[in-house]
């Protein structure tokens, strides 16, 4: 079944606009994902065994709190494509993200840039202190390279920040994102 998953994946780079949004749907709802032992609301096609898996919970324990339902994505190994890690689902929509944890004072920046072709959406789940100055910079140079960007969701305690492309815009927006992120 992965690699039906892994072949179903990859359709998503070749896709946008709605067609890209129920090839995610259709993803989610394949039938594949079961749920995930002792999780509520996190499902997985299978046992996954990969590096990240543990941060990958994590983050979907996170979401989970903040009202979603998680589906893990595998990590195909045979495709030459990369893929996202996690597809969310809140009130019948799906969004897929590559999940970033974040543990130090290393740059966020090379990790957006490093999700540019992955996937339009990222999850930063800050799991350390960051500068916030060095963060909105981040955010704004990921947008500013990657015209294909469409948000960056931040998990940050028990809060999520969703930032988009015309946030960045604002010359407000270190400001804006100070007051949301060290509130």
């Amino acid at each position: 079944m992965i690699s039906d998953i892994a072949e179903e994946l990859k359709k998503l780079h070749e896709l946008s606009g709605a067609e890209y949004s129920r090839q995610v749907e259709r993803i989610a709802l394949s039938g594949v994902f079961h749920p995930l032992k002792d999780e509520v609301d996190i499902y997985t096609p299978g046992i996954l065994k990969n590096d990240d898996f543990q941060n990958q919970l994590v983050a979907a324990r996170k979401a989970v709190e903040l009202g979603y339902k998680v589906y893990i994505l595998p990590t195909p190994r045979k495709t030459q494509s990369r893929t996202p890690d996690f597809i969310l689902e809140k009130k019948n929509t799906f969004r897929v993200y590559d999940l970033k944890t974040i543990f130090g004072k290393k740059s966020v920046g090379q990790d957006l840039m490093d999700s540019i072709g992955q996937c339009n959406r990222i999850l930063l789940n800050m799991q350390r202190e960051y500068n916030t100055r060095l963060l909105a910079s981040d955010i704004k140079r990921y947008f500013d390279a990657n015209p294909d960007g469409v948000e960056v969701m931040i998990f940050r305690g028990g809060k999520r920040i969703s930032i988009v492309r015309r946030h960045t815009l604002n010359p407000a927006f270190y400001h804006v994102l100070k007051k949301l992120y060290e509130k």
